[in-house]
């Protein structure tokens, strides 16, 4: 499947030595987000699950020994009371092969579908890891850039407002005009501190992804563009995100191991066979039982099969088999929520896109109209022919435009990642080749 993000970028774009880029922070915060550090663990813990469910298989051997000693006193018939310490110490060593274990064989299947289930819940937390770093980057570089969109509003309205003042005294304009300029120009003001404010909280969510402050960040160049998805298609979004997505995978996975719990549990009825050896050697030094006291040796060997036929267990078995059963119809019930789930986020991260493209064509019409506008009033207004609100109004349009534009960009790219997210393949390699879109100026 091609990539939803394809990149445009001019010739002629370097990156500064300074800063970060995407990539570096996304690389950075795999190594300290701990959110992702506890998903990593999580699958490593799971991996063992198999190990521990082959040795049921496998054959076990156990050593068992022991050494006592013990002081006690005899009396026989027509003979003194004697004391008789005796010394004695046994070591068995016995080998079991299980022949016949067929809960063991549905305990190991089981093992391999949870950590099948583990792998794609950590498949989710790295793509979980992607967006928020990605979520968190574009709101850092939205914050900056408002900053800069802030600015120049700032000095845009207090030369408007220099404009009326001069007019005012000349006899030009009425102190309206000098009042509406100086209240647009603190409000300028007041947003470009509520724009520092925003920074500041953003950079503050983007350090607790990262473990650590950020320098100056790449951003977005006005040459990139973003493309529709590919394929062109909603439907083929959803499907694959209906079976690909690891939100599904994982309980995919669940309904499997389930089933298999429910056969490991039934399969306690049935009778078990296994191959048992063993080698013993013992040693007394005497006994206490007997007038006459010698040492003892002795060794043996054995082999054969140990059968087992269950019975009964006080219901236990089947108290088990039926919640098998019921966990197994709430895995299934939980796998066909994350299908839904996955086919609707697919859906609405494609609308997205979609809806995005055309606020971005529409926002970039409206800057360029906006520019125009702001030059004709601004002519009109030395000519006399419009008033200094007519100019005021068409600054404030233009500037936001521009905020909205900007924001629209980073909002359309981000979505491309939650469709991507969605389908199940969002990876490292998205976020290099986002990446390549970013660089250190305009």
């Amino acid at each position: 499947m091609r990539r939803t993000v394809v990149v445009l970028v001019l010739a002629g774009l370097s990156l500064s030595a300074h800063g970060e880029t995407l990539l570096e922070i996304y690389r950075l915060a795999q190594g300290n987000d701990p959110t992702f550090d506890a998903a990593r663990y999580a699958f490593e813990a799971a991996q063992q699950k198999v190990p521990q469910a082959r040795a049921g298989l496998l054959p076990a051997l156990n050593l068992n020994g022991n050494d006592n000693a013990t002081v006690a006193s005899s009396k026989f018939t027509n003979t003194p009371v004697v004391t008789r310490d005796v010394h004695a110490w046994t070591w068995t060593l016995q080998l079991t092969q299980p022949l016949i274990r067929a809960q063991n064989i549905y305990a190991y299947r089981e093992s391999a579908s949870l950590v099948e289930q583990a792998r794609a819940q950590y498949t989710q937390a790295e793509q979980d890891l992607i967006l928020r770093v990605t979520q968190t980057y574009f709101d850092v570089l939205v914050a900056q850039e408002s900053i800069e969109v802030a600015d120049a509003q700032v000095n845009a309205m207090g030369e408007q407002l220099a404009l009326a003042q001069r007019g005012f005294e000349t006899g030009t304009n009425a102190i309206t005009d000098v009042h509406e300029a100086k209240s647009r120009s603190d409000l300028a003001r007041a947003q470009r501190i509520a724009a520092l404010n925003e920074l500041e909280a953003k950079r503050a969510e983007l350090e607790k992804v990262v473990g650590q402050s950020s320098n100056t960040l790449a951003a977005l160049q006005p040459t990139v563009v973003v493309p529709k998805p590919q394929p062109d298609d909603a439907r083929a979004w959803m499907e694959q995100a209906r079976e690909n997505n690891p939100a599904v995978l994982a309980p995919k996975a669940a309904v499997k191991a389930a089933e298999a719990e429910v056969s490991k549990n039934r399969a306690e009825y049935s009778p078990t066979l296994d191959l048992v050896g063993s080698y013993e050697h013992n040693y007394s030094s005497g006994t206490v039982g007997t007038p006459s006291t010698f040492a003892t040796r002795a060794s043996s060997s054995q082999a054969g099969v140990q059968l087992n036929i269950p019975l009964f267990s006080g219901g236990t078995t089947n108290s088990r088999v039926i919640e098998a059963i019921a966990n197994k119809n709430k895995a299934a019930a939980e796998l066909e929520v994350a299908r839904r789930q996955s086919g609707t986020d697919a859906r609405q991260a494609y609308a997205a896109i979609v809806n995005g493209l055309a606020q971005i064509e529409a926002l970039e019409s409206a800057v360029e109209s906006s520019k125009s506008a702001v030059n004709g009033n601004q002519i009109g207004y030395k000519l006399g022919i419009h008033m200094n609100i007519d100019v005021l109004n068409a600054e404030q349009q233009l500037y936001t435009a521009q905020r909205d534009l900007l924001k629209a960009r980073y909002d359309t790219l981000f979505q491309g990642f939650k469709l991507r997210a969605a389908a199940g393949v969002l990876t490292e390699s998205d976020v290099q080749e986002v990446n390549g879109l970013l660089a250190y100026g305009k």
